[in-house]
């Protein structure tokens, strides 16, 4: 199942809690540690309003480095301080007026995000509650749909890269593969080569950004 099947089978379980659509946002692996991009948008229409969202500092870089929580509920409708940002008026503009986000970290500071955009306020703190709960369960699936799409490693080169991020050596590797250590070696190359790096820690860390680890 495709990725936007995914989330569209998503929006409509949401439906009795008013979300109508659903971004998510990861980091760049080629990019600097403040770049993001849009991997997934539902419904599709929404791409330029995801992309200002991805464009803006607002959750990004700086909210990471701060005590703030993994969890954010906000009434986007209302300017407040934020000026009217652009993502916000892009969204306004498609009648959304609540945005429920909940980040799942990835290693150096990095993150997978997800919105939740209502076109009516949240009533309580219970409904936010269920919009985090849904991403919490819905998430493993999610991953791995984008991995699907957003990776180009080979099923060989990942499990290579998964096995090094757990400590193995490339011997202790081909021991678990039952192949020889230059085929272990073989296949880190190539997925260094991929991900444009000349280090074996560089390629389990935009792996990690890729959402393939």
């Amino acid at each position: 199942m495709d990725l936007d099947t995914v989330l569209s089978d998503w929006v409509g379980a949401l439906r009795d809690l008013s979300v109508e659509a659903i971004a998510v946002l990861g980091p760049d692996p080629f990019g600097t540690r403040e770049d993001r991009q849009v991997v997934a948008v539902h419904p599709p229409p929404l791409a330029g309003a995801a992309q200002a969202l991805a464009d803006s500092g607002d959750f990004g870089v700086g909210w990471r480095d701060s005590d703030a929580p993994l969890v954010a509920w906000q009434y986007i409708a209302r300017a407040d301080g934020h000026g009217g940002s652009r993502w916000r008026l892009l969204w306004t503009a498609h009648g959304y007026q609540t945005l429920v986000r909940v980040e799942f970290p990835l290693p150096a500071g990095r993150a997978f995000e997800c919105f939740m955009f209502s076109p009516r306020a949240l009533g309580d703190r219970g409904e936010a509650a269920a919009l985090v709960w849904s991403a919490l369960n819905v998430w493993p699936r999610v991953k791995r749909c984008i991995v699907a799409e957003r990776s180009t490693l080979s099923p060989r080169e990942r499990e290579c890269l998964v096995l090094a991020f757990q400590g193995l050596t490339a011997r202790e590797s081909a021991q678990r593969l039952h192949c020889a250590e230059r085929t272990v070696n073989y296949h880190l190359a190539n997925a260094m080569g991929k991900l444009r790096v000349d280090s074996k820690l560089a390629a389990i860390q935009r792996a990690c950004w890729l959402g393939a680890i």
